[in-house]
């Protein structure tokens, strides 16, 4: 079971101009007092220790999200670098491998059908007199 009471609706006050003067200018008092309490040398001192250190606490979250970026940043071009560093170690090695001497010779012989020459068609050409083209070319 359970128990219902009822109560008696609130009266609302009839504002009347009295009561609105009194509470505008109780309001007044108030504010003036806050605003010279704010004009005194330590709240001004506090109030300004607390804007720099809302200042310094937003200046650490932006610091901090740049950091995140740059990080990341960071660690994305750091795997492109080994991308890009296995890839050069493979053409290395591929042209180790296109440019060894055997492969080279055999492509010689298979597809130009060259020989290596024998001695009865190799030419040794004269050591050439530098002194003898020097008048020439002045």
């Amino acid at each position: 079971m359970s128990a219902v009471t009822l109560e008696k609706p609130a009266k609302t006050p009839v504002l009347t101009r009295e009561t609105v003067r009194g509470r505008v200018s109780d309001a007044l008092k108030l504010s003036g007092r806050i605003f010279r309490t704010l004009a005194e040398p330590q709240v001004v001192v506090t109030l300004g220790l607390a804007v720099l250190l809302i200042g310094s606490a937003i200046g650490v979250a932006v610091s901090a999200h740049q950091n995140r970026e740059l990080y990341n940043t960071l660690s994305d071009l750091q795997v492109d670098r080994d991308a890009y560093h296995r890839q050069w170690s493979q053409l290395l090695l591929e042209q180790s491998a296109l440019s060894a001497h055997g492969r080279i010779e055999r492509k010689a012989v298979d597809e130009f059908e060259m020989v290596v020459p024998g001695r009865e068609h190799i030419v040794l050409v004269p050591y050439a007199n530098t002194d003898r083209f020097a008048s020439v070319t002045k």
